[in-house]
């Protein structure tokens, strides 16, 4: 999926504050939303795009958090992993039982395409385990669900701005 590439290095420049990047994402926001991603110049986040397919696409690293990041990327506002055999269900469990091993929080960042405002959602998957700040940052993040069949869906409007994450951030 090529597109998604455009996406992640969005998301990239967000998190280490790129003044280009943060200016465009911020021109369709609301005053809080652009507040929010602006406080990221103050705690830049160095980011690094992750090769190969190990479903972590971006590694976020400050001297208070690690972050590994999943970017999906639709047109629509709901994104179904294939239950039984999907790549995404499967790079999401081992990305899932990964993150609970060394005590990071998963993270899965939803860009929906040709919307204007705060185009970003995150969400998190269920783990155990996580000590301190990263236990309180994990708690607010809303989780990805499990479908009937089991098989992880989100929903973009479930999703955290990606505005009031930056937010948390600045204040955990």
């Amino acid at each position: 999926m090529k597109s998604s590439s455009i996406y992640e290095r969005e998301l990239k420049g967000i998190l280490q504050a790129d003044e280009g990047v943060l200016s465009r994402v911020i021109k369709g926001c609301r005053e809080e939303e652009k507040e929010n991603y602006l406080s990221i110049k103050n705690r830049p986040f160095m980011v690094i795009r992750a090769a190969g397919s190990f479903g972590v696409d971006l590694v976020a690293i400050r001297s208070d958090f690690s972050l590994p990041i999943e970017v999906k990327s639709s047109s629509s506002k709901k994104i179904t992993f294939s239950h039984s055999g999907g790549r995404a269900q499967e790079q999401a469990e081992r990305m899932r039982k990964e993150c609970q091993r060394a005590g990071l929080i998963p993270i899965y960042a939803f860009r929906l395409k040709s919307y204007r405002g705060d185009a970003w959602r995150i969400f998190t998957l269920e783990i155990e385990g996580l000590e301190g700040r990263s236990a309180l940052l994990y708690e607010r993040i809303p989780k990805i669900h499990r479908s009937s069949r089991g098989g992880y869906v989100m929903k973009w409007d479930e999703g955290m701005k990606l505005s009031d994450f930056i937010g948390l951030l600045s204040g955990v």
